[in-house]
C-alpha cells in the first residue's frame, strides 16, 4: 500500500476544504483520501493500491489546488 500526504496552507488552507471536500469524497478506484483542517493548514493523506492509482490520485488533488489557487489570484483585490 503507497501513502502520500499533501499539506497546504496560506489563503488557499481556507477554502481547501470546503472546496474540495466532494473531491475527496469521490471514489477514485483503488485509493482512500482523508482531508483535515488544524490550525490554518490542511492536510490530504492519500492511499492507494498501486502507483497508477496513487499518480491518478494525486494528479486530482493538485490540479484541485491549483485551481484554488488560481482563482484566489483571480479574485485577489488589487489596491
Amino acid at each position: 500500500m503507497l501513502c502520500a500526504r499533501l499539506t497546504v496552507d496560506g489563503p488557499v488552507a481556507k477554502v481547501a476544504v470546503p472546496a474540495m471536500g466532494p473531491e475527496t469524497g469521490r471514489e477514485l478506484p483503488r485509493t482512500e483520501t482523508r482531508m483535515t483542517e488544524e490550525n490554518g493548514t490542511v492536510t490530504i493523506k492519500v492511499t492507494a493500491a498501486d502507483t497508477s492509482a496513487m499518480r491518478a490520485a494525486l494528479n486530482s488533488h493538485l490540479e484541485c489546488i491549483r485551481i484554488i489557487e488560481d482563482i484566489e489570484d483571480l479574485t485577489e483585490m488589487k489596491p
